[in-house]
Formats: structure tokens, sequence, C-alpha cells
């Protein structure tokens, strides 16, 4: 019996290591990281044939079938919670503010952000349209700035792929 759940046990494990390395390997594809993706997807493969490996030989034990699921679940979880926490890539994080467009410029350019500020119009007259882009662990710190200008700003992000160059007083 302690066997049979330890095994269960192991196989959880595997599938943790396994999927949250698929998680950020998923990740690298799209940001087109291909060697670091590929270097990823072979270490990813090689724990989940181990485990399936293990799996196919004690198919008569329900605790490895049960950690083979949960270590799923689990490492999604995990994978998920770790890229968020290397905050691989880039945002776009676009700014409108009624009044305060150009001291939300100043601050985010003191804290060496690249900013471009395009002209709008919306129903209420001219504002401006403020383009930041930073590197994904920035984000949140960014908003931060942003917010203690003017928290009602309204704000949007989307994930961002440069194509070329850098950004002038963009962080690294």
């Amino acid at each position: 019996m302690l066997e049979s759940i330890a095994g269960g046990l192991l196989i959880m494990f595997m599938r943790i290591c396994d999927v949250s390395i698929g998680t950020i390997r998923t990740i690298l594809v799209v940001q087109g990281r291909k060697y670091l993706a590929g270097l990823a997807g072979s270490i990813e493969v090689l724990i989940w044939i181990l485990a399936i490996r293990f799996i196919f030989q004690n198919l008569d034990q329900i605790p490895n079938i049960i950690g083979y699921s949960l270590g799923f679940g689990l490492g999604n979880i995990l994978g998920i919670t770790i890229e968020q926490k290397i905050g691989l890539g880039y945002v776009q994080i676009n700014i409108i503010s009624r009044n305060q467009a150009k001291e939300i410029a100043e601050l985010l350019r003191q804290h060496k952000h690249g900013v471009t500020a395009l002209p709008a119009e919306g129903s209420s007259g001219e504002l401006s349209i403020l383009v930041v882009i930073v590197p994904r662990k920035y984000q949140k710190e960014t908003i931060r700035l942003i917010e203690s200008i003017d928290n009602r700003a309204f704000i949007t992000v989307q994930h961002s792929l440069p194509y070329r160059g850098f950004i002038h007083g963009s962080r690294k």
C-alpha cells in the first residue's frame, strides 16, 4: 500500500514538473525563442515519458492514475505562477487620462520608460493617448506609477512582440 502511494506521489511530482515546463515552453514558442523552447520541450517530454512508462507498468494502481491527473492540474497552476513571476516578454500599455497625461508621461520617463503621446479626440474633446512598451516584469509597477497620478485613467494592456530596435529610455 505504501509503495503504491509513493508511486502515485512520484508520478504527481513528475507531472507537475513536465506540465510546468510545458507552460513556459508554450510561451517561449509564442515569443519566437526557438532554442529555449526546444530545450524546454526536450526536458518536458523526457519527464513525461518516464511518468507514462511507470503508469503503464502499473496500470492496476489507482494512486498512479490519481497522481497523474493531480500532477497535471497542479502543474498548470505552478507553470502559470512561475511564468507570472519571471514575466517573459513585453506588454504595451495604453493610457487615456483626461487631465494628467503630461504628468503621467513625465513620471514614466523619469522611471526610464519610453512613452509615446498620441493626440486623440473623445466625446468630451481633445486628449492624449500614451503608449508605453515595457517588459512584462515591470507591468504592475508601471500601472502603479500611472495610478499614483490618475487612479481613474483608462488603461489597457496587451501582449507585444517588438519587431526591431529598442525603445529609447526603456529598461531592459
